[in-house]
């Protein structure tokens, strides 16, 4: 299967007047997803748990936004190829969600202070923690988190 034209999805996103974001699905090696949870000052989503992800800058890729948001979020690098597993829209913005790769320490994340406040690897089992954000996201985060860890179990 041939990789997605990622400059022309960015395109056709921009001509259609929306703001590109992207989104790093992490998932471990025992088989949990990462989440952190946004600042209680932040705009969007205030205090919810989220995926890492953000804004393409002016000039920028998609995949130089994600390895930068991985960067500036937690401190780990992005390594490999990542794959895209989810597109959708929502508040103005076309959000593409990658499931990824890093390397790092993943058991102490770099947070971004005070734009995220803490963090937790999320299991299957833990999915109803994604509950609480439902009445802000729609349950947009529980649902990508499920994607990740489908998508990862069905590549092992």
């Amino acid at each position: 299967m041939s990789e997605p034209d990622y400059a022309a999805l960015q395109a056709a996103a921009e001509a259609d007047g929306l703001r590109v974001t992207v989104g790093a699905l992490i998932v471990d090696d025992r088989g949990r997803a990462f989440v952190h949870r946004r600042g209680w000052d932040r705009e969007l989503f205030p205090g919810c748990w989220d995926i890492v992800g953000g804004h393409v800058e002016p000039g920028e890729s998609m995949l130089e936004a994600l390895a930068r948001e991985i960067e500036e979020e937690t401190g780990w690098r992005l390594v490999g190829e990542p794959a895209l597993v989810d597109v959708s829209e929502w508040k103005g913005r076309r959000e593409f969600d990658f499931l990824v790769e890093v390397e790092g320490d993943l058991g102490r994340p770099r947070l971004e202070l005070p734009q995220h406040i803490e963090f937790r690897w999320v299991s299957l089992e833990e999915l109803p923690l994604l509950d609480e954000n439902r009445i802000v996201d729609e349950g947009l985060v529980r649902r990508l988190v499920e994607l990740a860890l489908d998508a990862r179990t069905r590549s092992e």
